[in-house]
């Protein structure tokens, strides 16, 4: 009787102690993109809908952004944990000083470019000679126009630079009030021609040297060093997410439209999905986003070449690889 009672003790006690210890539970990541929403998120929301990441015990939590430099900010302040943003921003604010690291580099080269009307063409870059050119704060594309006309050898000076608010460069654009505007190929060529029922003529940069990294995810330094193995996580879920949307874009636009409450037409998101799947490479054999040392050291060449003050650092100070490794 002692012994049964010592024994039904005991298992009272580890029943209550399972009850108390906490179950397994996921882990969350906040990400935040440097943008409204668009074709080029849609596999975050694809992996989220699906319970990709929810497979890794990630709850991911995904965010608009109102600019690279704001969420670089809030990366740093501990507010995120991931941050999607154009790699060159990154690459500049690493330069001069900010604690993150480029963590996934998915467009080694952003797919913009400059387009015109079809009346008035520009599809080499020495056509850009004599026509007008939107500038605005933030325009990746023409913070290195002075770089793509030395690498044309075209003159710069011949070239009319506009000032314009971002906001309005489209609209001055279908007035014909500009020639030249600077476009991703990916998202914002589609919906321009879809919504203006126009087909412009297209000078694509990166065929003509200007090749400036893209789409990155970015980690603070202190969240790589305190959070190695959810990010782990995290990204290996992303890469999964990516080749979903790849075999089944209808499946990533339903994911990114069920999250979008202004989106445009379906068609023209697929469309933009499929463009933005097909911009995405890394090294033959590595995962995705896997960053190349030379694309980082030809970008940090840019940015000296047109930064001033901006030093030289160790191409290892901008990014990592550690956190897609198996």
């Amino acid at each position: 009787m002692r012994i049964a009672k010592t024994i039904a003790i005991a298992l009272l006690a580890a029943s209550a102690a399972l009850m108390s210890a906490p179950s397994w539970a996921t882990d969350t990541v906040k990400v935040r993109f440097s943008w409204k929403l668009k074709g080029e998120y849609s596999f975050f929301y694809l992996g989220k809908d699906e319970g990709i990441y929810a497979k890794h015990d990630i709850d991911v939590q995904l965010g608009e952004g109102a600019g690279a430099q704001a969420a670089l900010g809030s990366l740093v302040q501990g507010n995120e944990d991931v941050v999607i943003v154009p790699a060159i921003f990154a690459i500049s604010a690493i330069q001069k000083g900010m604690p993150v690291k480029i963590a996934a580099l998915y467009q080694p080269s952003t797919p913009f470019a400059f387009i015109s009307q079809p009346d008035k063409p520009v599809t080499t870059p020495k056509d850009m000679e004599g026509r007008s050119l939107a500038v605005s704060i933030g325009d990746t594309a023409t913070s290195y126009l002075n770089v793509f006309c030395k690498i044309n050898g075209i003159d710069c000076d011949k070239i009319k630079q506009v000032q314009i608010d971002p906001q309005s460069k489209i609209p001055q654009f279908m007035q014909g009030r500009i020639d030249l505007i600077t476009v991703y190929t990916n998202v914002d060529l589609p919906l321009i021609e879809e919504r203006s029922g126009t087909k412009f003529a297209v000078l694509d940069l990166p065929k003509y040297g200007l090749s400036v990294p893209g789409l990155a995810a970015v980690v603070s330094n202190k969240g790589l060093s305190d959070n190695a193995d959810i990010l782990k996580r995290f990204f290996t879920a992303t890469n999964e997410s990516i080749d979903f949307a790849r075999k089944d874009p209808t499946a990533a636009t339903k994911a990114l439209m069920n999250a979008w409450g202004a989106a445009p037409s379906e068609a023209l998101v697929r469309t933009t999905i499929v463009k933005t799947s097909a911009s995405l490479s890394s090294p033959a054999g590595k995962p995705h986003g896997w960053t190349d040392e030379k694309t980082i050291s030809d970008a940090q060449e840019l940015i000296l070449s047109t930064e001033e003050g901006a030093l030289r650092k160790p191409s290892s100070d901008f990014y990592t690889n550690s956190l897609l490794e198996p």
